[in-house]
């Protein structure tokens, strides 16, 4: 009797080590499961998010586009412009968008076949609207530099274009070394007059603002002792409002001024391209200079800032 029950003993102990070894195995087998499950639900989530598998989706994130026949296809193009930058891009008194991007672009939408709709843009959104599809072409005074060149594409060039300071005539500004320690010089955020600055002149204090208008008021307001940008655009400054000097007309290299479209849209591209190449038989740009900037400029400056044809002066 002890016997039996001893083996009995023994027996039901295997039994349990068994059933203990099985659960073991069963709840390593189900917390592998959830991990897999889990892993697999979020390359999912992150595929359908993008509308493509997970692996796809950062080549497609790199092409945000239309082509030129989509872009015809749908009866209308996008095109960034300023609204606040007279007289290259601006809104006037009756909500109608004018100047010398915006002549050029009207001519687009012409030749194109196509309506026009204008999105409004300033200096630090123009590669991420078109990183993003966001327009199909910038025409806001967007000045050809390396960097931007690889992140967009541009086209030909239509307008020269150097950097400028201008500065109250009760303390021009005609070098950067006149510029102290105490004082502030105002640029606009993505321009190249900030890179400029940034990279040969840490020295100075930059007031940086994201609107052409606010810059305007802190000069007006005596915030800086001088405003660094494009030298058409201080230069424009300086003769619309008495008391202000351009002290420095030229300030590093001479550059220019060109449409861009998102990296890699090469139909769009060359249509362009061919547009400019076609319009210097009408001596299109000078005819835009005169409707637009020659108020603004006089004729002196005409064929210096122009651009026809894409070929710049040697």
């Amino acid at each position: 009797m002890k016997k039996n029950r001893k083996l009995f003993a023994i027996l039901l102990t295997f039994a349990l080590v068994l059933s203990l070894a099985a659960c073991g195995s069963s709840g390593g087998s189900a917390a592998s499961t959830t991990t897999d499950s889990s892993a697999a639900e979020k390359a999912d989530a992150a595929g359908n998010a993008t509308g493509a598998p997970a692996e796809e989706s950062s080549q497609d994130s790199a092409a945000v586009f239309r082509t030129l026949e989509e872009i015809q296809a749908s009866g209308t193009i996008n095109i960034g412009v300023f609204s606040d930058k007279n007289p290259f891009g601006y809104v006037d008194e009756n909500g109608e968008y004018q100047g010398y991007d915006v002549y050029f672009a009207n001519r687009i939408g012409e030749d194109l076949g196509v309506k026009i709709n204008f999105v409004s843009t300033e200096a630090a959104n123009r590669v991420e609207y078109l990183e993003t599809g966001k327009v199909d072409i910038i025409l806001a005074n967007f000045t050809v530099t390396e960097e931007r060149a690889e992140k967009v594409d541009f086209a030909l060039p239509y307008m020269n274009v150097a950097l400028g300071v201008v500065s109250p005539d009760s303390r021009v500004i005609k070098d950067l070394s006149e510029i102290g320690e105490g004082d502030q010089v105002i640029v606009i955020s993505g321009t190249t007059a900030e890179t400029y600055l940034s990279e040969n002149n840490p020295e100075i204090t930059l007031q940086k603002y994201d609107t052409y208008a606010n810059a305007k008021n802190a000069l007006e307001n005596g915030n800086a002792v001088a405003w660094a940008n494009d030298n058409t655009e201080v230069i424009a400054f300086a003769l619309q409002n008495p008391g202000y000097t351009v002290g420095i007309p030229s300030l590093g290299s001479q550059d220019t001024i060109a449409p861009a479209v998102s990296k890699g849209n090469e139909t769009l591209l060359k249509w362009i391209n061919d547009e400019i190449v076609s319009l210097a038989d009408e001596n299109f740009f000078h005819k835009d200079y005169e409707e637009t900037l020659i108020d603004t400029y006089g004729a002196d400056y005409e064929d210096s800032l122009v651009v026809e044809g894409g070929v710049t002066a040697q």
